[in-house]
């Protein structure tokens, strides 16, 4: 199998990339309230969310989470090593049929001869389809000198 996974040698500080974009849907939240256990009713229950002060059901915040850490995933998809360190801040609410993508920006690079690859560090925003920073935060990863062969 060939990967295709970006290389440590291939991150450089100032690099951005951009998700494609996703539109969260009532099957991602019910299948991520499934898969968390997480049924809080600000998620599963319209009744009880319209009354809250978003007006309605609103995303898992860890769902969304979840969405930009698929877009590293597939970015690093047979290079990553380990997945060290992220930090988040939700700024705002991500409801059903909003569309969201992620933009990343290289912010650091640390060679680690030790793992033969390097560590990347992103800063992170998720947007919406208005442009609104919905979460923004970095990410730590260590990343391959090499793909697999």
């Amino acid at each position: 199998m060939s990967y295709k996974g970006k290389t440590f040698p291939e991150f450089k500080v100032g690099d951005k990339l951009v998700s494609p974009s996703i539109t969260v849907t009532e099957s991602h939240i019910s299948l991520f309230a499934g898969l968390s256990g997480d049924f809080n009713p600000l998620h599963t229950n319209e009744e009880f969310a319209q009354k809250m002060p978003f007006k309605g059901r609103i995303a898992h915040g860890m769902l969304t989470i979840s969405m930009e850490s698929g877009f590293i995933g597939m970015l690093l998809a047979g290079t990553a090593i380990a997945f060290l360190e992220a930090e988040y801040k939700f700024k705002a609410p991500v409801k059903i049929n909003d569309t969201i993508h992620t933009e990343l920006e290289v912010a650091e690079t640390k060679p680690v001869q030790k793992y033969d690859g390097g560590v990347v560090k992103f800063n992170i925003q998720i947007k919406n389809q208005r442009g609104e920073t919905v979460v923004e935060g970095y990410a730590t990863v260590m990343v391959s000198n090499k793909r697999p062969s």
